[in-house]
């Protein structure tokens, strides 16, 4: 088969991959569509050491499963939960298989991803997609599940002012997710045709910088800033925007090491978050009630066979969703 394979710190396009099998309780998917993450742009740069197939955002129709594996879901459209866990330790027993310490994780963790015409996965963790959802659509499940982690793990308050610093692919979904709560929202981002995105959609934007010193492009500060900027500065900012005993939830992994100044996380007694991966099942449900618009957040299309381009042009600044069809 072909997939994008990452190696040696370089991206090439392997025709001759062999294809996966399913394991036990395991599923074999024949993707269609994978989505480009700022994830993805991070391994290259050296996160995680990881070498393989990239790619972790992914809508697909199973073709087999193996022994054990639940046959209903043969023939079906489905997209899949990243982190596969042992199953026996504690995190796995408490239902988080995503913090077992003996995990793989699609695309970025000892498991080739996404970004080929097959994968394999548990078939426990994947969901199926609902016909009233597009396969554009149903791409963005797994980044919007991570939107909706916030949600799970916030409780924010009707009078609540809440930031979503940066107007990335993972910033313009989470702001529409916590638009769907009483709390006054605003978005930062230095694009001002991304933010136009918001602005059509009904929520509040300022043209600003997602770098230190963004607390002067919005006025008061805020109760909770959400930083999706995927900048090694963006915690930073962050921290000069959330009120005293506000609360930042960190969305950004980057490459390398970061200098952070933490003297002002104490003075001002910030509750600092980090939030990962999240609920399929409110993100599934969002997009098949057309509450959240994804389409207007892609940007091209590119066939498998120019991958490796789709990774370039999706590390442009001001990109938008890039997307890879397996089947152009």
């Amino acid at each position: 088969m072909k997939a994008l394979v990452f190696k040696n710190r370089q991206l090439r396009l392997d025709k001759n991959v062999p294809r996966p099998a399913p394991g036990r309780g395991e599923a074999l998917v024949r993707v269609s569509l994978a989505g480009v993450c700022a994830t993805d742009l991070e391994i290259v740069k050296g996160y995680m050491d990881f070498e393989g197939v990239l790619g972790h955002e992914f809508v697909g129709v199973v073709d087999k499963v193996g022994r054990g594996g639940r046959r209903e879901f043969v023939d079906r459209r489905v997209a899949g939960e990243i982190n596969i866990g042992c199953g026996m330790c504690d995190c796995c027993a408490g239902g988080l298989a995503r913090h077992c310490p003996e995990r793989t994780v699609l695309g970025i963790l000892g498991r080739d991803g996404a970004f080929a015409e097959y994968l394999t996965l548990p078939v426990e963790n994947l969901h199926l997609v609902p016909d009233a959802v597009s396969d554009k659509e149903a791409v963005f499940i797994e980044p919007l599940a991570a939107a909706f982690e916030i949600i799970e793990q916030m409780g924010i308050g009707r009078g609540d002012r809440v930031c979503v610093l940066g107007d990335g692919r993972l910033g313009l979904l989470a702001a529409q997710v916590l638009a769907q709560s009483a709390a006054s929202l605003t978005v930062i981002g230095r694009h001002p045709e991304k933010l136009a995105i918001m602005d059509r959609l009904g929520i509040s934007t300022a043209l600003g910088s997602d770098s230190p010193g963004a607390a002067s492009a919005a006025g008061d500060r805020f109760d909770l800033v959400v930083d999706c900027t995927g900048a090694a500065a963006g915690l930073q900012a962050a921290m000069e925007l959330v009120k005293p005993r506000g609360t930042v939830v960190h969305k950004t992994t980057i490459a390398g090491a970061r200098a952070l100044d933490l003297n002002r996380l104490v003075i001002n007694e910030i509750t600092l978050i980090g939030s990962r991966c999240g609920p399929f099942k409110p993100a599934i449900k969002a997009l098949e009630e057309k509450k959240v618009a994804v389409t207007p957040l892609i940007g091209k299309i590119f066939p498998l066979d120019n991958a490796a381009e789709a990774l370039r042009q999706a590390g442009r600044k001001g990109e938008l969703k890039i997307l890879i069809d397996m089947n152009a």
